[in-house]
């Protein structure tokens, strides 16, 4: 196994436009909110409908906004990978250190058309309750009964892509299997 690490920057590009996107949705909630829009449609017409959509957009992409524009001040890298494992501080709901050791499998799910790489674990409670923050430890036991996994890392906040990430870990991940 090499003794190198790697470590891949947080691509503030990236970031900025994920922070747009967030910026852009929490403004229609708040359209939604304050004028709501005329539509002639028993169902989607309906204001409290209407309302109930634009503070759900206000809340979710305002706390993703949050945890963005956070990681526009954060200069350590987006991902570490190295022998003993790989360093996830990737996005807003990120781990940190996961040792090899503790991984079982690394799998993909794709969500509204963005791919994740799932890190499954031995111990994925420990990784839940490591969280402080109860709105992010909630976001952890959701990915956990939704994906079967507390670790979701994606390539959207990173300066690299996707395909890359994944091969960089898998490999490293074989590497340590193949040595142990």
């Amino acid at each position: 196994m090499s003794s190198t690490k790697t470590e891949i920057a947080l691509s503030k590009k990236k970031l900025t436009k994920l922070f747009l996107g967030c910026v852009m949705f929490v403004l229609l909630g708040l359209w939604f909110v304050v004028h709501p829009p005329a539509i002639r449609n028993s169902l989607f017409g309906n204001p409290v409908l209407i309302f109930i959509i634009g503070m759900a957009s206000i809340v979710f992409f305002g706390m993703i906004g949050f945890y963005i524009f956070k990681k526009f001040f954060d200069n350590s890298p987006g991902i570490i990978i190295s022998d003993e494992g790989v360093f996830d501080n990737a996005s807003g709901v990120c781990v940190g250190f996961i040792p090899w050791t503790d991984i079982l499998e690394i799998g993909e799910t794709i969500v509204a058309n963005k791919k994740f790489i799932n890190i499954i674990v031995k111990n994925p409670q420990e990784y839940i309750d490591r969280e402080k923050n109860a709105f992010k430890r909630k976001l952890k036991q959701m990915n956990y009964k939704s994906y079967g996994t507390v670790i979701g890392i994606q390539s959207s906040g990173l300066k690299c892509t996707y395909p890359e990430l994944k091969t960089l870990i898998e490999n490293r991940f074989e590497e340590f299997k193949t040595k142990n």
